[in-house]
């Protein structure tokens, strides 16, 4: 995608990767801009430019690891088991999975609300692409953090309750997971904004239902399941962001998939709209 403007990543090679320091001495740390590594990011992501993405992220790799900057390469790798997940490529989310857990352990943060966040993120990547034995201790690690800190912030909760609980169901418990569903919605439902997480969840528990009862016998569940979700992603406070269209691009074939057809093309309409205008 052409922005029409450059970035240094676009041009710009990362520093010599020969101009090591001097044997026995400690490296200077020279952090990377975290802050502005993730807004761009978001920018990006915003408008689908996952080549730009991916090269931005690529770039700023290379120089945290150059500037000895443990804790940005960290966010990094976060940021690229994510991206990966997004784009289908499971090489590259694994590999800096592993690398992510590497320097979870070096720095000593791995029971952590952070280490919690890379956790969830690790092993979401797993899920996606189908290695649900190895997400589910990565989520129980998780929650073991996030639990033992009273200031862990209810939408990560809300998040590792939903994400968990998918993951169970991929493995037939579902008797596990529907309260793992309802402990999210509980926690999402305290929080500004957090009706797009709750929909999702809701749509969530319709594809439990049906895999645990089949479709004909969970009907009525599903669409009652159904019928929350959409209420809740057209009447969402939720700013009109790339985030919301995210969400809705997401949501949509859910619908689809149960018939609900103008809901579908209701929620694409309104994520392309954004899309567009952004």
């Amino acid at each position: 995608m052409d922005k029409g403007y450059l970035e240094p990543e676009d041009y710009a090679e990362p520093r010599c990767l020969l101009c090591d320091e001097p044997f026995g001495k400690t490296p200077e740390v020279k952090a990377v801009p975290q802050g502005r590594i993730i807004e761009k990011m978001n920018d990006y992501m915003s408008r689908r430019d996952y080549a730009g993405a991916e090269r931005h992220l690529l770039y700023w790799l290379e120089e945290a690891k150059l500037g000895h900057d443990k804790g940005g390469e960290l966010l990094i790798r976060n940021e690229l088991v994510g991206h990966f997940r997004k784009t289908g490529n499971r090489d590259g989310a694994f590999e800096s999975a592993d690398e992510a857990l590497r320097l979870l352990s070096e720095l000593g943060f791995d029971k952590s609300v952070s280490a919690g966040t890379t956790y969830i993120n690790i092993a979401t990547a797993y899920n996606a692409f189908n290695e649900n034995e190895k997400a589910y201790p990565l989520f129980e690690k998780a929650m073991s953090a996030y639990e033992a800190n009273e200031n862990t912030a209810p939408e990560l909760l809300g998040g590792l309750y939903n994400n968990m609980a998918l993951t169970l169901v991929s493995l037939g418990r579902y008797d596990e997971a529907f309260p793992l569903y309802n402990k999210a919605l509980e926690v999402m439902s305290k929080v500004h904004g957090g009706d797009l997480e709750q929909a999702i969840t809701y749509l969530n528990m319709a594809d439990a239902f049906e895999a645990q009862l089949g479709g004909e016998q969970a009907e009525s569940k599903i669409y009652d399941l159904l019928d929350k979700a959409y209420d809740l992603l057209i009447n969402s406070e939720a700013k009109r962001d790339g985030y919301y269209a995210f969400v809705c691009e997401k949501c949509a074939p859910s619908f689809s998939y149960y018939g609900y057809f103008m809901a579908a093309n209701e929620l694409n309409k309104r994520a392309e709209e954004i899309y567009e205008r952004d």
